[in-house]
């Protein structure tokens, strides 16, 4: 129920970002050609079919598969009907006291204007019976569910838990809004609004920057509709009314079977009765290297560079370090990128307590980050009132690599202390994402961090780096060159391989190359979360690579590249997927794994990627992916339990040979 409602939450956003930007075209007479060489109107006709189609699944699989298991797990979804009289009491109660005081029809009419219906809200249009000039006529008005009202209304009987949805409470006791009035139907909908914003940037002052993406944050409320989702019984007046206010037709109208709105379900799924039968994480180890005695991480890492792997190691080290270093009279500066915070952030407050005690802050707050525009905002205010620098975005680029860097005024030497990362610095996301992350004073790392910033923050242009990969600078035509060293190395017959982890795999150059690198003899494994543009092993093309996606409980957030390079392994980390918005349209970076002491456990993360048979799906020539389904004889392997366990014994495996397998059959049955 949990992943239906995070599909139903990602198919919203899709149409609110991806489509929507499709009308942005269509609506302004701009041309655009898809990548498989369909125009605008066309490529809709497309796309919408398909949408329909992820639809229908989306409603089969509630409808055939869940529905039929909620009695046996204890609860259901009822509608009033089947609610004893005591229980309709009860729902009545609630809606007398708590629902209805928040309702409010709103009527459209000669006399008043069609009102503002909101984006992802559940909403009756409701059809009145009325006179006019002395002619009886329909009459539409709207009621919009609150949002801050819960998805259900819940009943704990001694038989099972009861979900009785909001908007059935209310199609029950909507008479109580039209009184004396007929109600010719009440049609239950939702719409989805164009939330494509696109801010036109310029050398202007900072504040007319803010003031655009505040602009077009108010615009997102009146968006154009890009979908209605309705009820199978909908009025047809209203909904033709609907079409024609809006400018849609019957592709974007989505028929709900059974439930509209399966993001409701997180209530369900999170409900506290249902704790012992959902799986939580063991408690984060601390990262190898790192013991409780060591309370002050700004001293121990002068000693060694740490690895972080989150969620199996604690995001607690890092906070710590930041709160030492805003206390710490000896810290002269801090600087830092941001992309997301978690609400109520300790990154935040530590930034605040160290412009308050004076020391010099810079902070990249990028205002651009899709959905947390509102809350980057209010945070960067809070820190600009504080007295730090603070940066909102650089030009054209959307800022999404993560960096921190302290410098720390020591006995006889300036130190730097820099955290570089894949994921956001948000604790509560540290929970949930498989990230890593290096904490080192490497003056390697410090060189190139502050000579980044410098770039970020002013004017610099570096002409190179040592230990980071840079976009939009650099990252394409340098990931380009470690394929191509593999593939001169694989045709002299020296030791070669690639493996690859990262969330989407898209952009065309890179993928050439990895195939030119296959057909060479390199052996290539890819971890691809989401999108993957590769077909692996297509004869004459791609035989010796494999591509892999695990989706499991932890959402899998890390980008790792990893190069052989003649048995003296390259390896990188960092915030950047092989994607043209990545290496053209964002600043990001790739950090490389220099400690070779580390290099141990980067193997280690890659070889448990490969050797999971619970949550892996495997990609067949064609594009479709099938469910990775061990032998009988291979016990079960799930990495996001075995990596717990790993971190909490101590020790670190040996690690096996990534490429053993490579030039055989897969180590693991592929079935459908």
């Amino acid at each position: 129920m949990k992943f239906l409602a995070i599909t139903a939450s990602n198919l919203d956003e899709f149409f609110m970002i991806r489509v929507g930007s499709l009308y942005n075209y269509m609506d302004y007479g701009k041309e655009r050609i898809d990548y498989s060489g369909l125009r605008e109107k066309p490529f809709r006709t497309v796309l919408l079919h398909e949408a329909h189609y992820f639809f229908q699944q989306q409603n089969r699989l509630f409808s055939e598969f869940l529905w039929p298991r909620f009695a046996q797990n204890g609860f259901l979804i009822q509608n009033i009907e089947a609610l004893s009289p005591k229980l309709q009491e009860e729902a009545s109660e609630y809606f007398n006291r708590t629902v209805f005081p928040m309702l409010t029809p709103m009527v459209y009419d000669n006399y008043r204007t069609f009102p503002i219906l909101m984006n992802k809200t559940l909403i009756f249009g409701v059809l009145t019976k009325s006179l006019d000039n002395g002619k009886e006529a329909n009459k539409l008005s709207f009621i919009q569910i609150p949002q801050n009202l819960p998805r259900f209304f819940e009943i704990d009987t001694d038989e099972a838990l009861i979900f009785v949805p909001i908007e059935e409470i209310i199609r029950w006791k909507i008479h109580k809004l039209y009184r004396n009035v007929e109600i010719v139907s009440a049609s239950l909908f939702r719409i989805t609004r164009n939330s494509d914003i696109s801010v036109e940037e310029s050398d202007d002052m900072e504040e007319d920057f803010i003031d655009e993406v505040k602009r077009k944050l108010r615009s997102r409320k009146t968006g154009r509709v890009v979908r209605i989702e309705a009820e199978p019984t909908y009025s047809n007046e209203m909904m033709q009314l609907l079409k024609e206010k809006w400018n849609i037709d019957d592709d974007n109208i989505f028929v709900a079977d059974r439930l509209m709105d399966f993001t409701g379900l997180f209530q369900i799924a999170s409900h506290p009765d249902f704790s012992a039968f959902t799986s939580k994480p063991p408690l984060p180890q601390l990262p190898y290297g790192l013991d409780e005695n060591h309370d002050n991480p700004l001293e121990y890492l002068k000693q060694r560079d740490v690895l972080l792997h989150h969620p199996y190691n604690s995001i607690e080290p890092l906070l710590q370090l930041l709160e030492k270093a805003a206390e710490d009279p000896n810290v002269l500066a801090i600087k830092m990128t941001i992309y997301r915070l978690a609400k109520n952030s300790r990154v935040t407050t530590a930034l605040l307590k160290a412009a308050e005690l004076g020391k010099h802050v810079s902070v990249l707050f990028e205002l651009k980050a899709r959905f947390d525009e509102e809350n980057n905002i209010r945070e960067a205010e809070r820190l600009q009132k504080a007295g730090c620098f603070v940066i909102h975005g650089i030009s054209r680029y959307k800022t999404h690599t993560k960096l921190l860097l302290i410098v720390r005024k020591e006995t006889d030497r300036v130190v730097r202390y820099v955290h570089l990362s894949s994921g956001n610095y948000n604790e509560n996301t540290a929970r949930l994402y498989t990230d890593v992350s290096l904490l080192t004073t490497n003056e390697l790392y410090g060189q190139d961090v502050s000579e980044f910033f410098n770039a970020i923050t002013g004017h610099s242009q570096p002409l190179f780096y040592q230990s980071l990969i840079t976009a939009p600078q650099d990252m394409r035509n340098k990931l380009i060159h470690l394929v191509r060293q593999e593939a001169d190395n694989a045709r002299q017959g020296l030791k070669s391989g690639i493996i690859i982890k990262i969330n989407s795999l898209e952009d065309r150059h890179l993928i050439d190359e990895l195939y030119a690198a296959s057909q060479a003899g390199v052996f290539i494994r890819l971890i691809v979360r989401g999108i993957c543009c590769l077909r692996p092993g297509r004869p004459g093309l791609s035989e010796n690579i494999q591509v892999r996606s695990i989706v499991g409980d932890l959402l899998e957030h890390s980008r790792i590249f990893y190069f052989q390079n003649q048995e003296n392994p390259l390896i990188y980390a960092g915030s950047a997927d092989a994607m043209v918005r990545s290496f053209d349209r964002r600043i990001e970076s790739l950090f490389q794994i220099t400690d070779t002491s580390l290099h141990h456990q980067m193997r280690t993360i890659l070889d448990y990627n490969l050797r999971d048979n619970a949550n892996a799906y495997q990609m067949e020539e064609n594009g479709k992916y099938t469910k990775v389904q061990p032998p009988a004889e291979v016990p079960p392997f799930n990495i996001h339990q075995a990596f717990f366990q790993l971190y909490a014994s101590g020790r670190l495996p040996e690690t096996a040979d990534l490429f053993a397998q490579l030039a055989t059959e897969p180590a693991t049955e592929v079935k459908p």
